[in-house]
């Protein structure tokens, strides 16, 4: 059974930084699209940045140049860098992964979900 487990969300003020960690296990060998999504009360999950299985990375126009997205395969954990943080970026922030997502930014379809970690930014 595919398990995610998202960490690393916290309170911080605006213009600082926070890594989020997505564990991953359960998951058989494949080719495997990741993605971080946020969500926010009210509203619909936006994705925010996504890894195809090629290592070619995605991100939503609001956080380009400031997030990063990456994994530790030897881990079997997908990272969120986030930096420059805004009170915008609020909310709570899900991973996911599937094998071919439709559109790899949109939260419709992927396989499997985390519970979400929260990110609050002060300003």
């Amino acid at each position: 059974q595919v398990q995610l487990v998202e960490s690393g969300g916290d309170v911080v003020q605006a213009g600082g930084s926070l890594r989020l960690s997505c564990q991953v296990s359960g998951v058989t060998y494949g080719r495997w699209c990741m993605g971080w999504f946020r969500q926010v009360p009210g509203k619909g999950r936006e994705g925010i940045a996504a890894m195809n299985p090629d290592g070619r990375v995605f991100y939503a126009p609001s956080v380009r140049g400031r997030f990063t997205i990456s994994k530790d395969t030897n881990k079997d954990t997908l990272y969120l860098q986030m930096n420059s943080l805004k009170p915008e970026d609020t909310g709570v922030y899900y991973c996911a992964l599937d094998q071919s997502p439709p559109n790899i930014l949109k939260p419709e379809n992927w396989l499997a979900w985390g519970q979400g970690t929260q990110v609050t930014v002060s300003s």
